[in-house]
């Protein structure tokens, strides 16, 4: 689970395309109200809400009700848990990698 959100573990958040894609909308703008993501995806009002709901479990995004209007934002600030996941496998590769090319190297000798 995540250390932000106990109700939510960020790597299920982001499995979803349409998570993802709601996360680079926000990522793009300051805020954005409900109702001008909708207007993004072929899907309803209902659904698009039940993803963000799931992205705010995770603590991805902020919201804040501004009259009847509900704005969202993007909280950056959980996805170090993947960042930090994929930095350790990128460098077990990378010493891998390396390993390979001395083998090679040794071998042209």
């Amino acid at each position: 689970m995540s250390e932000n959100n106990p109700l939510r573990d960020v790597f299920d958040a982001i499995a979803d395309p349409t998570r993802r894609r709601l996360i680079r909308m926000l990522a793009e703008a300051e805020e954005i109200p409900l109702h001008e993501l909708t207007a993004q995806f072929d899907m309803g009002r209902t659904a698009v809400s039940k993803h963000l709901t799931i992205l705010k479990e995770a603590g991805l995004v902020l919201d804040r009700k501004v009259g009847r209007e509900t704005r969202f934002r993007l909280n950056a600030s959980p996805l170090r848990e993947i960042q930090d996941w994929v930095a350790f496998y990128n460098k077990s590769w990378s010493t891998n990698m390396l390993r390979l090319n001395q083998l090679l190297e040794e071998e042209e000798i």
